[in-house]
Order: structure tokens, then C-alpha cells, then sequence
């Protein structure tokens, strides 16, 4: 497990809870809910961007390492 997909992970999990404390908060009716809810949806939001860039970042290191392992057999 790479760091951007700990990462994306951890942020997608954060923003889940804060998403769930805000739907909490909102039946509550406890103003705060809002702001809650919205750092919640952009937390969200970064971590799935996180999660896809890091299986982004493992296919394109796959394709480099290939096209390496090519080169060499045609230099031998």
C-alpha cells in the first residue's frame, strides 16, 4: 500500500464520519451541522481523488517498467 492510497483512504474514512456526525448534529438541530457536513464532502471528495490517482500512478509505473525491461532486450 502506497502513501497515496493510505492517504486516500484515511481521507475518505474522515470525511464518511464527518459526514455521519453531521447528519447527527443536523437532527440534533445544532446549527454547525453545515460546516460539518461540507468539510466532510470535501474531505470526501479528496481522498476518492487521492485513491484514484494512486491506481493512476501504479498503472503508469507498471508501463515505464515494461517498456524498460523492452529496451534492454533489444540492447542485448
Amino acid at each position: 500500500m502506497n502513501k497515496y492510497l493510505r492517504r486516500g483512504l484515511l481521507y475518505t474514512i474522515a470525511g464518511l464520519v464527518l459526514g455521519a456526525v453531521g447528519y447527527y448534529l443536523m437532527a440534533l438541530e445544532i446549527r454547525l451541522y453545515k460546516w460539518v457536513m461540507i468539510i466532510g464532502v470535501i474531505l470526501f471528495g479528496i481522498g476518492f481523488l487521492t485513491i484514484f490517482y494512486s491506481f493512476i500512478r501504479k498503472i503508469e509505473r507498471q508501463s515505464i517498467l515494461e517498456e524498460r525491461k523492452e529496451r534492454q532486450n533489444d540492447n542485448e
